[in-house]
């Protein structure tokens, strides 16, 4: 019979290869209606699931493609970092969850989330600073809230690297 924590496990791996491929989703729907935006600019105003960035488009053409190009950035970010979380979730074993690549993968997850986080707040400070010439352009168009998170993952790797350590410290002694 398998532990609850191994069907936990893969179940998580489930659902994070579904809100990768979610994502990816995501990011090809918004690249093809910009493609389409790019001839017809009344595809801006329905750019992806209600998402109307027509008045930055009317604005300027150029200011439209960095908000559209900075938010694709930040979903292909997001993306990068839950393939890394399936990797993690596909290799870690509860019999000997400490090992050097996984704590390596959830290091470098930390790191993704801190550089997401950083995009993030260009791209809502190029958004702001779009409002302030457009009118009714909301002032916010990512949620900026990766660097708890980010902080989180970053404990966790450093848990697990200590982990790996007293580890290997344990085999040496037996």
């Amino acid at each position: 019979m398998k532990s609850s924590t191994g069907v936990i496990l893969k179940i998580m791996n489930v659902l994070a290869w579904a809100t990768y491929f979610g994502l990816a989703i995501k990011i090809g729907s918004i690249l093809i209606s910009y493609g389409v935006s790019v001839r017809n600019p009344v595809a801006a105003k329905n750019l992806y699931m209600g998402m109307n960035l027509s008045s930055i488009y009317q604005y300027d053409f150029w200011q439209y493609t960095a908000a559209v190009m900075m938010y694709v950035l930040v979903l292909m970010m997001e993306a990068y970092t839950v393939w890394l979380l399936t990797k993690v979730l596909g290799r870690i074993k509860i019999s000997s969850p400490f090992t050097t690549e996984i704590a390596n993968r959830l290091e470098k997850i930390s790191y993704v989330i801190i550089a997401t986080w950083v995009v993030t707040l260009i791209t809502n400070g190029h958004i702001a600073w779009l409002a302030k010439k457009i009118p009714g352009l909301p002032q916010e168009m990512v949620p900026g809230d990766f660097l708890l998170v980010a902080g989180i993952v970053f404990v966790f790797a450093q848990i697990f690297k200590k982990g790996v350590e007293l580890q290997s410290e344990n085999e040496l002694t037996v």
